[in-house]
């Protein structure tokens, strides 16, 4: 695992005002709190962080690690622990509901051992609702944090282990944007960097603006430092994160475009691989699709929301863009990188959606002929403007709409991947295997999956491998004589 060790300064006798400083006194008093906590109990305090929901909480998840590593907790794969934090999503409704019920599971363990500490935090929290039934019905839950604030977590805990009641800390909003922090990497050859953070486009089905607030983009700087931080820590592969990368850069004082940034990221040496995600078609621009055709370490996929191929449905959705238009674009990814790998997300069932307009969807399908696609039944989100809209599509017409273009997602995606049977191509080796520990698991630039034979020692290097055997969705693959 990486661990990104950040030079601290000397700890003052009160808490300081200015970031990162402040979260670096509460760390020191964090650690003697888990300490003297640690000796009452006569062992070491464990950790499990469960992360529900998207990368951008996947790498929220990594800082939680960091600090709580950081402290001096251990962690553990089991919610029997001394300090058990869920980083939660709330893009469905469902996604609530089951962390609700996962906490009555906690509920029983803390019965058992009356130091746990129960954390929540992420998107949901940031609905006051939620914030209020928690409140109510949930009153062993020791800590209530939201998406913007995720920096104070060491100065949260130093508050949540000194205090009898709940400490609930939710922000509706923020400017600061604070990195400087411990982190625990899942991988130590790869790693997702937050370029941006909030989303302006208020598609009509979405709840992610008001819960993660509106567009803050980081600093080109910043980001070029944490990169090249990582490249030294042994990271060969970057994920670009943000809600929409494609609009990054415009609200800074010196505003810069996501092309740009990828060209300064590019000249950073040591780093093979640049991902990021995700992309919104409404500002896909002509000098990013050049920037990607002309590099080398940029990856070779672009995921590329559809939603929708309907242009009725997507006004409807307020996409900003048509499906002509989205076709358009398509065709110059195509034209200027034939090798990219597109992959999408699609909606069926969006109030008002008729047959015609999920076989619109389905020709776009037939058109683009993607990698793969997220295919998602549309979930009604209380508190966005589609959950209002009357014309809510039956359950059985979405549901045989939703077969329909499934199945040729799956059958073109299954087309597509065989066309590389037989060619070698450039792996990052990831883990080994976990079904068969003879082999290791990789992925291909278009981030496919390949299986092959191999041992720890390949670990976060990329080999050259030749893909043996297409099996739908993953590869087998060997590598071949000559290279070994």
């Amino acid at each position: 695992m990486g661990n990104d060790k950040m030079n601290k300064p000397a700890m003052p006798d009160e808490a300081p005002v200015m970031e990162p400083q402040r979260q670096f006194y509460y760390i020191e008093r964090a650690k003697e709190l888990v300490s003297e906590r640690a000796k009452k109990c006569g062992h070491p305090l464990t950790f499990h962080v469960e992360t529900f929901g998207c990368q951008m909480n996947a790498r929220d998840s990594e800082k939680l690690r960091g600090i709580l590593d950081t402290i001096g907790f251990v962690p553990v794969d089991t919610e029997n622990a001394d300090f058990v934090i869920y980083n939660t999503c709330t893009v469905r409704e469902n996604a609530n509901n089951k962390v609700y019920g996962r906490l009555g599971t906690l509920s029983s363990y803390k019965k058992k051992n009356p130091n746990m500490m129960i954390a929540l935090c992420g998107c949901m929290m940031q609905e006051q609702h939620v914030v209020e039934k928690l409140r109510m019905s949930y009153r062993f839950v020791n800590l209530v944090f939201g998406t913007h604030n995720i920096f104070k977590f060491a100065e949260l805990i130093v508050h949540a282990m000194t205090s009898d009641e709940m400490v609930i800390d939710i922000w509706d909003e923020t400017s600061q944007i604070v990195e400087d922090l411990p982190v625990e990497r899942k991988y130590h050859f790869k790693s997702g960097v937050n370029i941006m953070f909030g989303c302006n486009n208020f598609c009509s089905y979405c709840i992610v603006p008001y819960v993660r607030g509106r567009e803050r983009s980081r600093e080109p700087k910043d980001i070029i430092r944490e990169i090249e931080h990582l490249v030294a820590d042994g990271v060969v592969e970057v994920m670009l994160l943000g809600q929409n990368v494609n609009s990054y850069g415009k609200n800074l004082d010196h505003p810069i475009t996501f092309a740009q940034l990828l060209r300064e990221i590019e000249k950073i040496e040591g780093l093979k691989r640049i991902r990021f995600m995700t992309s919104h078609p409404k500002d896909l621009s002509d000098e990013l699709i050049e920037v990607m055709a002309a590099s080398d370490k940029i990856c070779k996929h672009m995921h590329l929301p559809l939603q929708s191929g309907s242009s009725r449905i997507l006004k409807e959705m307020n996409r900003h863009y048509d499906k002509e238009q989205y076709l358009l674009l398509v065709d110059k990814l195509r034209k200027a990188i034939p090798d990219i790998a597109i992959t999408t997300d699609i909606i069926v069932g969006f109030p008002g959606e008729t047959k015609e307009d999920a076989l619109e969807t389905l020709d776009v399908v037939r058109k683009v002929r993607y990698d793969s696609a997220f295919t998602f039944i549309y979930s009604k989100r209380s508190g966005t403007p589609a959950a209002k809209m009357e014309n809510q599509v039956p359950e059985d017409e979405v549901k045989e709409n939703f077969d329909m273009i499934l199945k040729e997602v799956q059958s073109i995606a299954c087309e597509k991947a065989m066309e590389l049977e037989g060619k070698i191509l450039p792996v990052l080796v990831e883990q080994i295997n976990e079904q068969d520990d003879t082999l290791v698991t990789g992925r291909l630039s278009n981030n496919s999956v390949v299986h092959l034979n191999g041992d720890a020692s390949m670990i976060g290097t990329i080999v050259n491998v030749e893909l043996t055997e297409c099996k739908g969705f993953y590869y087998l693959g060997r590598v071949p004589e000559e290279v070994l």
